[in-house]
């Protein structure tokens, strides 16, 4: 079982993550949303398509930018799509 952690808080929990560069994508369903703010930050990635990312919100601590996804992503990285990847201090476990 893989798990995200921040600010003491579990984000998202699932078995049936994806690997992806040394990143793992939890599933969309797997991931709490009361935790998440939508940001305006994106970037592209040559293979994967354009990132969107969200803010990790825990007990009013903000942590910008710490989740991404890709809304549409290119047919080679089509096994992250409705998935959900932490960094920035986020603790993924798993």
């Amino acid at each position: 079982m893989a798990r995200a952690i921040w600010n003491g808080a579990v984000i998202a929990e699932s078995a049936a993550v994806e690997r992806v560069e040394g990143n793992l994508y939890f599933p969309r369903a797997a991931v709490k949303p009361e935790f998440l703010r939508d940001s305006a930050q994106t970037t592209v990635c040559g293979w994967k398509g354009t990132a969107r990312y969200h803010d990790v919100v825990v007990d009013g601590q903000v942590n910008a930018g710490a989740a991404w996804y890709y809304p549409d992503p290119k047919p080679a990285a089509a096994n992250i799509r409705d998935h959900v990847a932490f960094w920035r201090g986020v603790t993924v476990e798993g």
